[in-house]
């Protein structure tokens, strides 16, 4: 079946119109991920210590809203 088709498909298609676009697509989604892995190193090297910046990233808007916060006591 595939035979089939490869007869019938011009070679000159299969060229330009299949190869060349998706060696493209790829090449981009490569340089992409490695700009990305890149940028991600620089942020994390500038980090004191990953453990503490993920600390703050995920709790910091806790700890600002307690201490933002006046304590209402209210005597019983």
């Amino acid at each position: 079946m595939c035979a089939v088709f490869l007869d019938e498909l011009p070679g000159w298609f299969l060229w330009p119109g299949i190869f060349l676009p998706v060696t493209a697509l790829l090449l981009l989604l490569i340089a992409f991920f490695s700009c990305e892995l890149t940028h991600t190193e620089q942020q994390l090297a500038v980090c004191a210590d990953p453990r503490q910046t993920a600390y703050l990233h995920c709790f910091r808007q806790q700890t600002e809203k307690r201490r933002h916060t006046p304590h209402t006591h209210k005597n019983r």
